[in-house]
């Protein structure tokens, strides 16, 4: 394991993976909320409570 190391830097493989997440994660929202299911509430009339 320690090999792997010696041909990839530790910071930019960390700096990549975690690039990636972060895109992964938007992505995933941004599909969520123009969804029918999920994203209704953004165009949905407010709700008033008295």
């Amino acid at each position: 394991m320690w090999r792997i190391w010696l041909i990839f830097d530790p910071r930019r493989s960390l700096v990549a993976v975690l690039g990636f997440c972060f895109a992964m994660v938007l992505v995933n929202h941004f599909v969520q909320l123009s969804t029918p299911r999920y994203g209704s509430w953004l165009s949905a009339p407010a709700v008033v409570k008295k």
